[in-house]
């Protein structure tokens, strides 16, 4: 018998129930996946440059993991003067697919070999992303990656923070949310992740992400296995 399932029989047989068998494995994009928060960062800065204002760390930490309408409102907001939405926020997806398609961008720690364990294992797998298509693409076309299932804010009516996008990856790929493991990087994406119900590893990026009861919070994934994670997170591998 392998050993995951030899520590499921013993578990049982003391009178606790068997942890669930982990199913799928999702991965957030920007800042845990590649290093593109600096990207971002380097794009938001030119628009409002376009724009006539002043950007700061400070505010890209309050648009970490949010979705493109927010983004563009808060820059119009900040700027202070008229824009249109549209515009600016073609101004950002045109800025930000050139820079991903133009400047370094690395795999984070870790991450590369963790997705590589996860497909070997044949577990299901998705991207999980608010990024837009046009941005996704960018980033997808500079790595040697791939996912069963791939969602980006274009794909859902409602981005992170909400669950949309996590709920839709877990029926795409036809297993219980209950059953997945969501690697995060935002306060935003583990909000989504966790109000989904799937388990959550949190790697912060740019912003925090305060450790406390039923959340896994690692600095790296750096040397970290599939098994680690899913004995932390309370599910079987």
């Amino acid at each position: 018998m392998p050993q995951s399932g030899q520590l499921a029989a013993r578990t049982a047989a003391a009178g606790h129930p068997a942890p669930r068998r982990l199913a799928a494995v999702t991965f957030d994009m920007d800042g845990l996946l590649v290093d593109s928060e600096p990207l971002w960062f380097l794009a938001e800065s030119a628009v409002m440059a376009r724009l006539g204002a002043d950007w700061g760390p400070a505010d890209q930490h309050a648009l970490v993991g949010g979705s493109l309408g927010t983004t563009v409102t808060y820059l119009i907001a900040k700027a202070g003067q008229a824009a249109d939405p549209a515009v600016v926020g073609r101004w950002l997806m045109e800025t930000m697919v050139e820079l991903v398609s133009t400047r370094p961008l690395a795999v984070l720690p870790g991450t590369a070999e963790l997705l590589a364990e996860v497909q070997a294992a044949g577990l299901p797998h998705a991207l999980v992303t608010s990024s837009v298509p046009a941005v996704v693409d960018a980033v997808l076309a500079r790595l040697d990656v791939r996912f069963d299932v791939i969602i980006s804010g274009g794909d859902v009516t409602h981005t992170k923070p909400d669950p949309e996008g996590y709920l839709l990856a877990a029926a795409k790929l036809g297993v219980a949310p209950r059953r997945c493991m969501a690697l995060e990087d935002s306060p935003n994406g583990v909000a989504a992740a966790e109000a989904a119900g799937f388990r959550v590893v949190a790697v912060p990026s740019v912003v925090p992400v305060p450790a406390r009861p039923g959340l896994v919070v690692l600095g790296t994934l750096a040397g970290v296995t599939l098994a680690e994670l899913a004995a932390r997170t309370g599910l079987a591998a």
